[in-house]
């Protein structure tokens, strides 16, 4: 067809096969979108992949807790050592009751200095002294037919020999005058009991000290020492101490000493304490006993030092560091005082070994200077230690070594 020539008809069958063209151009463009989205899904995912594999990585790489490590300084001459000590009343005694009443009144509150024999407080025992005085009554009763039985007794014994009564009779009457007798001890025994369960309505002070602690008020039910049922319920109650009193003019300190220092723990000789809440100050004391044996578990020496406590200043219970000189000069390591961990058996030491987890050891203390300590075992020289370990930090713990420093001594 050229220009100018009329345009030939469309016929039935191009109408009928246009649909199908642009429903193929359709699909196409469907398939198209598809292939398109599924090539950024799988971009996205592989993109998303390898994110979290870098997330993981970092994370695992900084999961473990950042500590820095402090090399420490190792002197040849130490000669003190320091050991932890917990101060002890000299003598420490709970107060129980020994009978069942209700509190009347009580005298001392805790923190008073009390004497021996001096009344702490009273009980009320209604029931006891109903018992008491039953007692007494049986006890009279007992007593009058131990005399019947004697008059009885004698008289058979005098006429056995006008052969007035039988010999039967007679023994029956000296056996009934022997019981008699056993009914008057039992009775005079039960009363003796009830009477001494009385003289426990008076709570004293068994030796001179101070009341450190008071479990009972006005009014208050009281039982005895041991145990008891409570009625109705079957319940077992357990007694409990009313006061705790304890000795203080003079404490006790127990320490364990090193067995490689044990020749240095002699009685008699002088300890110097120390406690966190007198800075700058420190009480002698001396070293009295010893176990004489050392610990296998521990191999270490048990021994007590007594300090006199006439001022009042030092309170049981409270921790101390007790300095003791030894013979010999020891070597130490001087570590700062950061790298101290404080537990209840002792200091220890946080180190980390060639895989990077953190251990946990214990060490024995020589001196103080405040900013830095001698460590007079536990530790390896040249063995660095964690400069400032965190609280959390538990032993085999894997951690991230973030710096090493070196510690100078000026000793």
């Amino acid at each position: 067809m050229t220009n100018g020539e009329p345009k030939a008809p469309t016929t039935d069958r191009d109408l009928a096969e246009a649909p199908e063209v642009a429903r193929g151009s359709l699909l196409t463009l469907v398939a198209v979108i598809l292939i398109a989205a599924a090539a950024f899904a799988v971009i996205g995912i592989l993109h998303r992949i390898h994110s979290n594999a870098r997330l993981a990585k970092y994370t695992d790489a900084n999961a473990a807790p950042p500590v820095s490590l402090s090399v420490p300084v190792y002197e040849k001459n130490a000669s003190e050592i320091v050991l932890p000590g917990n101060m002890q009343a000299y003598i420490m005694a709970p107060i129980y009751v020994r009978t069942v009443g209700y509190v009347k009144a009580w005298y001392y509150d805790i923190g008073a200095h009390v004497h021996k024999g001096d009344l702490l407080a009273v009980i009320e025992t209604p029931e006891l002294d109903q018992e008491l005085a039953q007692a007494k009554a049986d006890l009279a009763t007992a007593q009058s037919n131990q005399a019947l039985a004697k008059i009885t007794a004698d008289r058979y014994q005098s006429l056995i020999g006008q052969n007035a009564v039988s010999q039967q009779d007679t023994d029956n009457a000296t056996l009934q005058l022997q019981a008699s007798n056993t009914q008057v001890n039992s009775a005079l025994a039960n009363v003796h009991r009830l009477e001494q369960l009385q003289d426990f309505e008076r709570i004293v002070a068994p030796f001179d000290g101070v009341i450190t602690a008071r479990n009972l008020d006005i009014g208050q039910l009281i039982t005895a020492v041991g145990s008891t049922t409570s009625p109705g319920t079957g319940t077992v109650l357990g007694s409990k101490e009313v006061f705790d009193i304890s000795s203080i003019q003079t404490l006790r300190v127990y320490i364990n000493v090193p067995q490689e220092y044990a020749p240095d723990a002699k009685n008699g000789a002088t300890a110097t304490l120390t406690l966190p809440q007198y800075p700058g100050r420190s009480f002698r004391g001396r070293l009295v006993r010893t176990s004489n044996a050392v610990d296998p578990a521990t191999r270490t020496l048990l021994a007590e030092v007594d300090v006199d406590n006439s001022s009042g200043e030092l309170l049981p219970g409270s921790y101390t560091e007790v300095h003791l000189n030894v013979s010999r000069a020891a070597p130490a390591l001087i570590v700062p005082v950061s790298a101290l961990m404080l537990e209840p058996d002792g200091l220890h030491v946080g180190v980390v070994d060639s895989t990077n987890h953190a251990h946990i050891v214990r060490v024995i203390p020589g001196r103080d200077f405040g900013s830095t300590m001698d460590i007079l075992g536990g530790l390896k020289p040249g063995q660095p230690v964690i400069a400032n370990p965190p609280d959390s930090l538990t032993d085999g713990e894997p951690v991230r070594v973030v710096a090493m420093q070196s510690l100078e001594s000026d000793q």
